[in-house]
C-alpha cells in the first residue's frame, strides 16, 4: 500500500526566526504520528534553520524550487546539490506559481526534475489545469500533457522516486477546492496513463498528492479517494495545529 505523503508549502512566508518557531511547534505536534511521510518547504533563507530544528524527527524538509545546473554563474539560484548538502530531502518543481510568474515551461520542469534526481533530491512535481481549461473540458488532456512532458527521459528505475501533485490552478489559494470526485477523476487518469505507458508496478507505486485549498475540514474526504495518496498543503501548513489536523486525518484514513 502506498504511504500517504503530506507536504506543506510555506511559499514566501515566515522569516527565519518565525520559521524556527513553526518548525519547533511541528516537531512537538507531529512526533507521535506514524505511517505518514511528512515534509515542509520553507523559503531558501530559512532552510538551514528549519533542517536543524527538524533533524532526527519524522518531518523532512523540501526546497520550493531547484535550478537546472549543479553550479555556475546563475545569480539568485540554488542547485539541488546545495539543497541536499543543507539537509533537504525533497524539491517542489513546476508549481503553478512558478509556471505563471517565472514562465517555467514543461521543458524547464523536465530539466529540473532530472537535476533534482541527479543531485539526490526527491521531486514533488506539480501539474494542473486553469479554470478556463476545465470549463472547456480540457482538464484531463492538459494534465496528462504536463505529466508526459515532465517524465520524458526519466529512467524507469527513477520514476517512482517522483511524487506528482495534482493542483488545479483554480483551487490554489482561492478557497475553492476540487470536489473529491473531480480530484479522483484526474488522479485516476494519471495513474491509468502510467499503467498504459510503463510496467504496472510504476502506476501501482507512484504517489499522487492533491493540492488546492486543502484544510482540516476537507482533508479526510479528499484522502479517502482511492488514487489520492496525500496532499500538498499551502496556507493551512503555516499553522502547526491545522497542519497536524491534516496529517492526523491522513493517518486515520490509512489506519
Amino acid at each position: 500500500m502506498r504511504r500517504f505523503f503530506i507536504a506543506g508549502n510555506w511559499k514566501m512566508n515566515k522569516t527565519p526566526s518565525e520559521s524556527s518557531i513553526l518548525a519547533n511547534e511541528l516537531k512537538s505536534a507531529l512526533s507521535d504520528i506514524e505511517g505518514v511521510d511528512i515534509a515542509v518547504a520553507p523559503t531558501d533563507l530559512a532552510i538551514t534553520t528549519v533542517t536543524q530544528r527538524l533533524q532526527h524527527t519524522n518531518v523532512h524538509v523540501s526546497a520550493q524550487n531547484v535550478h537546472t545546473e549543479s553550479s555556475g554563474a546563475y545569480t539568485g539560484n540554488v542547485s539541488a546539490e546545495m539543497h541536499r548538502s543543507a539537509g533537504v530531502t525533497y524539491a517542489i518543481i513546476g508549481h503553478s506559481e512558478r509556471r505563471k510568474y517565472h514562465q517555467e515551461s514543461d521543458s524547464d520542469v523536465n530539466q529540473k526534475i532530472k537535476a533534482a534526481l541527479k543531485g539526490g533530491l526527491l521531486p514533488i512535481v506539480c501539474v494542473g489545469e486553469t479554470l478556463e481549461q476545465r470549463q472547456a473540458d480540457q482538464a484531463i488532456q492538459v494534465v496528462l500533457s504536463q505529466v508526459a512532458a515532465a517524465v520524458e527521459g526519466i529512467p524507469l528505475d527513477q520514476l517512482t522516486s517522483i511524487t506528482l501533485a495534482y493542483e488545479p490552478v483554480w483551487a490554489i489559494g482561492t478557497g475553492h477546492t476540487a470536489s473529491p470526485e473531480q480530484a479522483q477523476e484526474i488522479h485516476g487518469a494519471i495513474r491509468a496513463w502510467f499503467g498504459q505507458q510503463y510496467p504496472s508496478f510504476v502506476a501501482q507505486q507512484l504517489r499522487i498528492q492533491y493540492g488546492g485549498s486543502v484544510k482540516p475540514a476537507n482533508a479526510a474526504t479528499l484522502l479517502s479517494q482511492p488514487d489520492i495518496d496525500g496532499a500538498l498543503v499551502g496556507g493551512a501548513s503555516l499553522n502547526a495545529e491545522s497542519f497536524k489536523a491534516i496529517v492526523t486525518a491522513a493517518a486515520a484514513v490509512r489506519g
